[in-house]
C-alpha cells in the first residue's frame, strides 16, 4: 500500500475518500455562502426600511431644468411589458422612459431637427444607451418624426416634476405654450415687473 521514494498520495490509501472530501467541502462552502447571503439580505432590508425614499430616489433630477440629448422609441418587444411605475407599456400612449427624471414627470419633448414636439409622462426607466436621454412610445415617435431614423436629437423640458415630499414643482417648460413660446400668463408677469 505504501510506496517508497515518491510523492505520497493519501487518497490512494482510502478509495472513494476523494469524492467524500469534495462533498464535505461543498457542503461547508454552501453553508458559509448561504449564511453570508442571509446576513447581507437582512442588512439591505434594514437599510431600505430606514431610508425608503433616499434609496428609491437616489440620483434623480428634480430641478426641472431643460436637457438635450438623443431620443429613441420602444421597440415591439417592449409592448405590454411592465414599466417601472407598474403599468403596462402601451404603444399608443404618451409613456416615456428617463434615467434621471422622477416617475410621473410630465415633459415636452422637442425634435431639434424638425421642431415637432409632444408632451410625455415619465413612467419607466431607461434608455440604457449612451447619450440617449429619453425613450418614447411609438405613437409619440411618429408625432415627433423620429421613427424613420430611430433616433433624433431632442430637447426635454419638464413641465411638472414630482418632488420627494409629494409636492409637484413646475419645470422649465411650464410657462410655455405648445410651440415653445411664452404663455400669456408668463408674458403678463414679465411686463408687470
Amino acid at each position: 500500500m505504501y510506496e517508497s521514494g515518491g510523492d505520497f498520495d493519501p487518497t490512494r490509501l482510502w478509495p472513494g475518500r476523494k469524492r467524500e472530501l469534495r462533498t464535505f467541502l461543498f457542503l461547508i462552502l454552501s453553508c458559509c455562502l448561504s449564511a453570508a447571503l442571509a446576513a447581507q439580505k437582512a442588512e439591505s432590508t434594514d437599510a431600505t426600511q430606514a431610508r425608503p425614499k433616499a434609496a428609491h430616489h437616489a440620483g434623480l433630477d428634480r430641478s426641472g431644468k431643460t436637457r438635450k440629448g438623443k431620443a429613441s422609441y420602444y421597440g415591439r418587444k417592449f409592448y405590454s411589458k411592465k414599466m417601472a411605475d407598474g403599468s403596462r407599456m402601451d404603444p399608443q400612449s404618451n409613456a416615456a422612459a428617463s434615467k434621471t427624471l422622477p416617475l410621473g414627470t410630465k415633459a415636452r419633448v422637442t425634435n431639434l431637427e424638425n421642431g415637432n414636439n409632444e408632451v410625455v409622462e415619465i413612467k419607466d426607466r431607461g434608455p440604457y444607451v449612451k447619450d440617449r436621454i429619453v425613450d418614447v412610445s411609438p405613437q409619440t415617435a411618429d408625432k415627433l418624426g423620429l421613427k424613420e431614423n430611430g433616433t433624433a436629437p431632442v430637447e426635454v423640458k419638464p413641465l411638472a416634476v414630482p418632488q420627494s415630499d409629494g409636492s409637484v414643482k413646475p419645470g422649465a417648460g411650464a410657462a410655455e405654450t405648445p410651440r415653445g413660446k411664452p404663455s400669456a400668463d408668463s408674458r403678463d408677469r414679465r411686463s408687470s415687473n
